[in-house]
């Protein structure tokens, strides 16, 4: 899952970097309201965390810019404006989520996760395909009990997949979503990591490809 952070202080900026990436997220960052505002807008991410008081345009405005430009996924404010009405306002133009400075790292992640979650339209905190879960809150994946040893692709990868079950997605979707701006895979990357994780589910009628199309893994109700 690919997350923008906008936030102009270079070293809260590098620590956020540093815990999502730790949780399994791909990471871009932005310091400023124009850059922020563009990227949003131009390129696919799953979440933001977006601090208001920026340079050059303020995190309300670029929160409307997302939105007026058709931007759905979730954005979680990040500021150090604890009065009601900044919150009012915030959640006005479009935020989903409202956290206030001082705070823990551990804290944007769950918060994160959960609005990952309820975006996928689920309330559980443990996602189910087949002998498959995957624990939102944790971060963490099971299979009949035993933990599942996945690299940190393996694991961004499987973890979209898991938001978006019974839905063919294509290679450069599954890409956007799993790197972060800076990283430009190889063509058959993502068909390498697929049979990876393939071989480690042992379940053939999971993780299936769908010939000139994409990946669809099977989550029946």
């Amino acid at each position: 899952m690919r997350i923008l952070v906008v936030e102009d202080d270079a070293e809260l900026a590098a620590q956020m970097e540093q815990a999502l990436v730790r949780a399994g997220f791909s990471v871009d960052v932005e310091a400023d309201g124009d850059a922020a505002s563009f990227a949003g807008s131009t390129e696919q991410y799953d979440a933001a965390v977006l601090d208001l008081g920026l340079p050059q345009r303020d995190g309300l405005t670029v929160l409307r810019d997302w939105r007026e430009a058709g931007c759905q996924w979730p954005v979680l404010i990040l500021t150090a404006r604890n009065r009601w009405s900044d919150k009012v306002a915030g959640f006005g133009a479009g935020a989903d989520d409202y956290l206030t400075k001082p705070f823990m790292l551990d804290e944007v992640v769950l918060r994160l996760r959960a609005m990952l979650r309820r975006t996928a339209g689920s309330a559980a905190t443990v996602l189910r395909a087949g002998r498959l879960e995957y624990d939102v809150t944790a971060g963490r994946f099971s299979q009949e009990g035993l933990s599942l040893q996945l690299t940190a692709q393996e694991h961004k990868i499987l973890a979209y997949l898991m938001h978006h079950p019974n839905r063919v997605l294509t290679r450069t979707e599954i890409s956007e979503h799993v790197y972060a701006r800076d990283l430009d895979p190889d063509s058959n990357t993502i068909d390498v990591l697929i049979g990876r994780i393939r071989r480690k589910l042992r379940q053939s009628d999971l993780l299936v490809t769908e010939r000139g199309q994409g990946f669809r893994l099977n989550a029946p109700s």
